[in-house]
C-alpha cells in the first residue's frame, strides 16, 4: 500500500500575469528532470474566444530541485504551436508527456479539433526538442497513433516510458459518448501500444483497467512505474454524467502488474484523495509520479480538473502486498 503525504499546491495559473495564453487551468502535469531543476509540463489555456470556444497550449514552470514548492522559471512562450488549417491539433495540444532519451526530449500530446455532432476528437502527435525542452518541433502535421476499426475516436492522454529497451505508450481510447441533458459526454478506457522506435506501434488492443463505479466509467491518464519489483499505475476516473463542481469528478485510482498486460485493480492502495476543503475537495486528478534523490513525488490535478492548477505530493511509505 502506498501512503502520500500532500505537500501544497505548487502552482495556480490565474496567479501569472502579463501572458494572455496562460490564464487559465495548469492540466496533466509530467516532470522532466535536469540537474538543477525539475520541469513540469502542462496545457493551459487562453480565455474563451467570442464564440465561447477554448483552445489549450502547452507550456512549463521550472522548479528548484532542493525545493520544490518554489518556482524559479516560467516558459516565455508555448512548447509549440498550435496545428495548422484542418490538421489533428488544430485547436489544442493536452495533454503532453516527456520523456528524455539520448540526447533528445521527446513529446508525445494529444491534439484536438472541434467536431459537430460532438464537442471534439483526439488524436495522439509527436514532437522533438533541440534546445533542452524549451520549444519543440512536431515530427510531421499528423498524429503517430490515430484512429482505428476498434479504436474510432478519442486517443488522449498519452504517457510515455521506456521499459527493458521498448517504448511503452499508455493512452486512453474512446468506447462510446453518451447524451445526458442534452450534452454529450465521452467514455473512455486505459489501453497501451508498444514501438521499437517510438513511431510505429504496435496496439494491445483491449481495455486494461476494470470498472469499479459503474459500465461507463470515464478513465484517465495511466501513469506507469517500476517499482519494488512490480509495474505500478497511477490512474484517475470518474462517473459518466453529472460530475462537474460536485464530488462524482475525478479520483485517483492504482492497478498493479507484472508484466504490463493483465493488471489488477485496488484503489484502496493508491494513499491518496481528496482534501476536506480546498482546491482539492471534489476532485483529484491527472496523477504523474516521477523520483528525484531516491524518493517518489506525485504531481496531481484538483477541482475542475486543473483550472486552479496542480499539487505535489511525497511518498511516506510503501508496503507491498
Amino acid at each position: 500500500m502506498f501512503k502520500w503525504k500532500k505537500l501544497g499546491r505548487v502552482f495556480n495559473p490565474t496567479e501569472v500575469k502579463g501572458k494572455r495564453w496562460l490564464k487559465e487551468f495548469a492540466q496533466a502535469p509530467s516532470a522532466v528532470v535536469f540537474n538543477k531543476f525539475v520541469r513540469v509540463y502542462f496545457a493551459c489555456r487562453p480565455p474563451r474566444d467570442k464564440n465561447g470556444q477554448y483552445v489549450s497550449y502547452t507550456a512549463y514552470i521550472d522548479l528548484n530541485k532542493k525545493n520544490l514548492s518554489e518556482i524559479v522559471n516560467v516558459a516565455q512562450k508555448p512548447i509549440f504551436d498550435l496545428g495548422e488549417l484542418g490538421t489533428f491539433d488544430e485547436f489544442g495540444t493536452y495533454p503532453t508527456s516527456v520523456i528524455k532519451y539520448k540526447d533528445e526530449l521527446i513529446a508525445y500530446y494529444g491534439g484536438w479539433t472541434r467536431c459537430v455532432s460532438v464537442p471534439w476528437n483526439i488524436a495522439i502527435g509527436m514532437a522533438k526538442s533541440s534546445n533542452g525542452g524549451k520549444t519543440f518541433a512536431k515530427i510531421g502535421a499528423g498524429p503517430v497513433l490515430s484512429y482505428s476499426i476498434d479504436e474510432p475516436f478519442i486517443l488522449s492522454g498519452p504517457k510515455i516510458r521506456r521499459f527493458n529497451g521498448r517504448w511503452c505508450l499508455w493512452y486512453i481510447a474512446g468506447r462510446k459518448w453518451i447524451v445526458d441533458r442534452g450534452r454529450p459526454e465521452a467514455v473512455f478506457k486505459i489501453r497501451v501500444a508498444f514501438s521499437d522506435n517510438g513511431i510505429d506501434w504496435k496496439r494491445f488492443g483491449k481495455d486494461l483497467i476494470e470498472n469499479k463505479l459503474e459500465e461507463n466509467e470515464v478513465q484517465a491518464s495511466p501513469d506507469v512505474i517500476f517499482y519494488k519489483g512490480k509495474y505500478h499505475m497511477f490512474f484517475c476516473y470518474k462517473y459518466s454524467t453529472n460530475f462537474r463542481k460536485n464530488t462524482r469528478g475525478y479520483r485517483i485510482g492504482y492497478a498493479y502488474s507484472d508484466d504490463m498486460i493483465h493488471w489488477t485493480r485496488d484503489d484502496s492502495q493508491v494513499g491518496i484523495d481528496i482534501s476536506e476543503e480546498g482546491w482539492d475537495s471534489e476532485s483529484i486528478a491527472y496523477p504523474h509520479v516521477f523520483e528525484l534523490d531516491n524518493t517518489l513525488y506525485m504531481l496531481y490535478l484538483g477541482n475542475e480538473v486543473g483550472r486552479f492548477g496542480f499539487g505535489l505530493a511525497k511518498l511516506e511509505s510503501y508496503i507491498s502486498q
